[in-house]
């Protein structure tokens, strides 16, 4: 393979850095906007090609070593050779450029991006794998194993959990180590990060609301905290366990429905009010009068284009849309734009030192729509 010199230009969404060579683009992992780099082709295609960081001849001042002695083995983190505020940065700027190029918008009402408090030492949990006698996470770009001993993005009690698994004689197969108050359903894996995510959220609704319908609601993270603002909540998940974690402590404002999201959202509109006992509900019962506010926190896929299309139909007053893949939610915000006013985007870093984004829409229904 051949080698080439490329000035870095700019770090695409994903982590990679861009150069280019007689106009076509080159993704090379580890740099950083502004370096003077070599790096080595390792797949080429017509439009553009990857390659592997050789040597950096001119370096970023933002250029800083990594904690973790695995960073470009294994393949969980992008950015620990980037200071953290600078980290930020690019966030912010790739979050802003796939709102434009995939949604189309413009003047995008983007707030800072939100920091976590913790740049090391935040996860909760993680999944380890072991095969072979080797216990950790799989190689950047394969399916083999890195031994890790020890990993410095996650907690002294996750780290504990996974030195006690090296000190047994593990079975080959996946373990999900984790503190012992993480919940054992989806959750958030940065305490901080989560409950500042949530408290603004809460702030973006008025007080004494009607109906808030949370989907994708997991154990009632994002609903359990907005109960003091709506007469009543409906939590919608596939996961059963989750919805019944809901359950156990439901007050008599609170519905929770395992099920798939987008027929349930079909269903939900206001409770009737000679409605059946909490958490015993029918959700054929349910009337067609649109919620007040939905909030949704869908997988990296996104919204289908039914929900899509139930939630313009539903054209609730406040949709509050939590994402975890900045392209889904560009595409998303493209056809909601077709009732809803975008007031807010904010960004979160809710996985420091990675490539991954979080982000939260603040939506309100125009005038004719609601």
């Amino acid at each position: 393979m051949r080698v080439v010199e490329l000035k870095i230009e700019d770090i695409a969404f994903g982590g990679k850095g861009v150069g280019r060579e007689q106009g076509k683009a080159i993704f090379v992992p580890y740099t950083i906007e502004g370096e003077l780099v070599s790096a080595e082709i390792v797949r080429e295609k017509k439009q553009f090609a990857e390659a592997e960081l050789v040597e950096v001849k001119e370096s970023s001042p933002h250029r800083v070593t990594p904690e973790c002695p695995y960073f470009a083995q294994c393949g969980g983190c992008a950015y620990q050779h980037i200071g953290y505020e600078h980290q930020l940065a690019i966030k912010w700027r790739q979050v802003r450029n796939v709102l434009q190029r995939i949604g189309k918008l413009k003047d995008i009402p983007l707030r800072p991006i939100i920091p976590s408090p913790k740049q090391y030492g935040y996860r909760n949990r993680i999944t380890v794998h072991a095969q072979d006698g080797v216990i950790g996470f799989f190689r950047r770009d394969s399916h083999r194993l890195i031994d890790i001993e020890r990993c410095p993005i996650s907690c002294d009690e996750v780290n504990r959990e996974l030195r006690d698994l090296r000190g047994r004689n593990a079975r080959d197969g996946h373990y999900t180590l984790r503190t012992s108050s993480s919940p054992r359903v989806f959750s958030q894996t940065n305490d901080e990060v989560a409950d500042t995510l949530r408290g603004l959220i809460a702030d973006l609704i008025p007080p004494d609301q009607d109906l808030l319908v949370d989907a994708y609601c997991g154990a009632g993270f994002f609903a359990k905290a907005l109960l003091n603002r709506f007469e009543r909540v409906i939590g919608i998940d596939w996961d059963k366990f989750a919805i019944a974690a809901a359950k156990k402590d439901a007050t008599e404002k609170e519905t929770y429905i395992a099920g798939d999201v987008e027929e349930e959202l079909q269903k939900v509109g206001a409770v009737h009010p000679n409605r059946p006992p909490v958490n015993d509900i029918d959700p054929g019962r349910l009337r067609s009068t649109a919620p007040t506010t939905i909030l949704v926190d869908p997988p990296a896929t996104g919204l289908s284009a039914n929900l899509r299309r139930s939630i313009l139909d539903l054209a609730p007053a406040t949709l509050i849309y939590v994402s975890c893949n900045p392209a889904t939610l560009a595409r998303d915000l493209k056809e909601l734009q077709e009732k809803f006013t975008i007031s807010s985007v904010t960004a979160f870093d809710m996985f420091p030192q990675t490539a991954e984004i979080e982000a939260v829409a603040h939506l309100q229904a125009m005038p004719s729509a609601s």
